[in-house]
């Protein structure tokens, strides 16, 4: 089976990105500068990434809000238009099928970013749900999207037109480079930063234009391997890691994207046991106290050498000049302060923490 590719990637190729499988894409890993270079030059000017593998859907119709608040976990009524509210969309047993980005437009228009691998998967399941008058429709293709995240965001933005006094998950409809987009104040790197849904004929056009704009602030093309160190950093959930069809919000750390008071959503009967009973296992943060890099699926014992938990996202972390990982432990070690990670056949120590690691600027 062939790949996917983005409609950038011919521009991709003239950079030199160097490309990787991903969810079924072939999609940039990195360029010449390499994966630190691109993670330090977002954290300290601005990056741009191309993310077009992310899903869209659309949710529309009379009531698409309420629809999707009895579907999904966490809590359309805490936003209104204009907003955007990260959520999940859980399984009966409590596990997640995908987290993902939903935009109100209006009461009856929404708009759903889930993860590449898992956009038929969710579709499938609210079109099983959907009553008579609300359309869903998979628009995966009719978009691209790309991040712009740095504290020289907005300054590479206003350059080129674009609204930037918004509000951290407020979005807007703007007009770009010949074309439109939608500018939301969301990311995934923990830096203020943007994103923009833009219709797959201008795509090419604002992806130049961010380029030219931000020369001005050493702007560096940055791909996922950079986008999968800077979310390590900041501890985001990635599904397939931390969240996965067998792991709950409530073991992953997200509880807070859950809308505890709403009435049911699914998986609400079993999360809420588990919320009340405690879960048996729980994510933290790890810190290399030496110089073992931790990597996904590795072992995290205890002093006795006994398992305790794995690795769900480990890397090494440009900012902190050290291992770093997101780890599932179990409950009565959850607490611990120190733990080892079996690297080579080696227990490595490190510091069990609460991530982030490095400050958050997203607001």
């Amino acid at each position: 089976m062939s790949l996917l590719t983005s409609v950038l990637n011919d521009r991709h190729v003239a950079l030199g990105a160097k490309f990787a499988e991903f969810s079924g894409w072939s999609m940039p890993l990195q360029y010449p500068a390499g994966i630190v270079a691109e993670h330090r030059g977002v954290r300290a000017s601005v990056g741009v990434f191309d993310v077009s593998h992310l899903g869209k859907l659309t949710v529309r119709g009379p009531g698409a809000v309420d629809f999707l608040n009895a579907c999904l976990a966490n809590d359309l009524n805490r936003i209104g238009p204009g907003r955007a509210q990260y959520t999940l969309c859980c399984n009966p047993g409590g596990g997640v099928v995908d987290d993902l980005i939903a935009y109100v437009d209006g009461l009856d228009d929404v708009l759903l970013i889930p993860n590449a691998a898992n956009t038929e998967a969710v579709g499938a399941l609210l079109q099983d749900a959907a009553p008579s008058g609300i359309e869903i429709a998979n628009r995966h293709m009719d978009f691209g999207v790309i991040a712009v995240q740095g504290p020289a965001s907005d300054e590479t933005l206003t350059a080129i037109g674009l609204p930037t006094e918004l509000g951290y998950m407020a979005f807007e409809h703007a007009d770009v480079a010949g074309g439109h987009c939608t500018v939301c104040r969301t990311g995934y790197t923990g830096e203020r930063g943007y994103e923009l849904v833009v219709p797959i004929e201008y795509t090419g056009a604002v992806w130049d234009a961010i380029l030219e704009a931000g020369k001005a602030y050493d702007i560096v093309p940055a791909g996922l391997g950079a986008r999968d160190t800077l979310r390590t950093e900041m501890g985001y959930a990635l599904h397939g890691h931390e969240l996965s069809q067998s792991i709950s919000p409530v073991e992953a750390g997200v509880s807070w994207a859950v809308g505890w008071k709403k009435e049911s959503f699914w998986g609400s009967d079993v999360l809420r046991a588990q919320k009340a009973s405690g879960p048996a296992r729980r994510s933290r943060g790890l810190k290399a106290a030496g110089k073992g890099i931790p990597r996904p699926g590795m072992q995290v014992v205890d002093a006795d050498g006994a398992e305790i938990g794995v690795v769900t996202s480990g890397t090494f972390s440009p900012t902190l000049n050290c291992g770093i990982a997101l780890a599932l432990l179990d409950a009565a070690h959850a607490d611990d302060t120190e733990a080892s990670v079996v690297i080579r056949g080696k227990a490595e120590p490190f510091e069990v923490t609460d991530p982030p690691f490095v400050e958050s600027h997203v607001r």
